[in-house]
């Protein structure tokens, strides 16, 4: 089969692969439909995460079809259409029993695209796929599902929940990418009084307007200045911070409440500055964190009844063959305007594998 394969850092290649098998009895094996590019995908080609090793099929969200499954896999079978969760879960060590996926212990958490081959390739071997693929309605369209294997369950827990956002809040979104438009349109389910997207570009904001966000404002024309005109000088009650760079973090610390949330859900490569000396008397509370993905199957409830614009973050597609161009439109954001890049489409046909 054909996959895109991490080289080390600046090599990348779509090329063929051998074909995944069956390892474990809860292992399924998924033929990739539409799969997406994420971030994490770009830090890992810039060599900033280093336990990827060369020759890593990349990526881990996808949307497809089960064609074999091991033995002991019990909630899919063959012919199922599925969403690949970014997270995998053994469902048997202690932080999974605590529903806190991310850092299961039994050889789960963040490993697709990462610790074994991902899901940017033409099959996919899926590990304890009993909790790491959901079933699909068939009314919902693959490129909508497929931002709910990530960007949703991510910009959803580890922004808007982690940051306990409530009605007649409001809430600030630093970073009006993927994570930070899903984080804007999952916080509108909380009722706040106002959301205020910040960002570096005019198209970034035009979106965030579209997601939600009642304000909006260029990282050059004082945000903290709007945020305490807007809130009579007391400061935002949550701050979302999906950038992943000192600035940014250092800006939601100035722009929150005392009393309030810092929620940082951007991936960094540097230390940030935690500036103590203006923060140990206000009460502040941040956190940080990995997405567990408990919360995909509300997601996709909710995205079945029309409660989330997935759809309306995808701006290009392309055919699964051509992702080294698409990487370089998703690379390039700030020039193509790109949100969400997916690439395939739907499976009308399927050959199921034997077992």
């Amino acid at each position: 089969m054909k996959g895109f394969v991490f080289h080390g850092p600046g090599q990348s290649a779509w090329e063929d692969v051998p074909d995944p098998d069956i390892k474990a009895p809860t292992d399924a094996i998924v033929q990739v439909g539409v799969v997406t590019i994420c971030g994490t995908d770009l830090h890992i080609l810039k060599g900033d995460v280093p336990e990827v090793r060369p020759g890593t099929v990349l990526g881990h969200e996808a949307v497809g079809v089960v064609v074999e499954i091991g033995g002991d896999v019990g909630t899919v079978r063959p012919g199922d259409r599925v969403l690949v969760s970014c997270i995998s879960a053994c469902g048997r060590c202690r932080y999974c029993r605590e529903a806190m996926y991310g850092q299961c212990l039994g050889g789960g958490g963040w490993i697709l695209g990462h610790l074994i081959d991902g899901t940017q390739a033409e099959y996919v071997r899926v590990p304890y796929a009993d909790l790491s693929v959901h079933p699909l309605p068939g009314a919902m369209a693959s490129q909508d599902a497929v931002l709910l294997a990530d960007i949703f369950p991510t910009s959803y827990e580890v922004g808007v929940l982690n940051g306990q956002v409530r009605p007649g809040d409001t809430v600030v979104v630093v970073g009006a990418g993927p994570i930070g438009l899903a984080a804007i349109a999952t916080a509108r389910l909380f009722a706040p009084e106002r959301i205020v997207a910040v960002d570096l570009a005019p198209t970034r904001l035009d979106a965030a307007r579209r997601l939600g966000a009642d304000a909006v404002a260029l990282v050059g024309e004082d945000p903290e200045q709007l945020i305490a005109d807007l809130t009579e000088g007391l400061g935002a009650d949550v701050v979302i911070e999906a950038v992943g760079v000192p600035e940014s973090f250092e800006l939601c610390t100035r722009m929150v409440r005392p009393g309030g949330h810092v929620a940082n859900v951007g991936v960094h490569g540097k230390p940030a500055t935690l500036h103590l000396e203006d923060l140990w008397t206000k009460d502040v509370t941040i956190t940080t964190g990995l997405v567990d993905t408990y919360s995909t199957p509300t997601l996709l409830r909710m995205a079945t009844a029309g409660r989330l614009p997935t759809g309306d973050l995808v701006t290009h597609t392309f055919p699964l063959d051509r992702i080294e161009e698409a990487y370089d439109v998703f690379a390039g954001a700030a020039d193509t305007g790109a949100l969400k890049v997916v690439l395939g489409g739907e499976l009308h046909e399927l050959a199921v594998r034997a077992a």
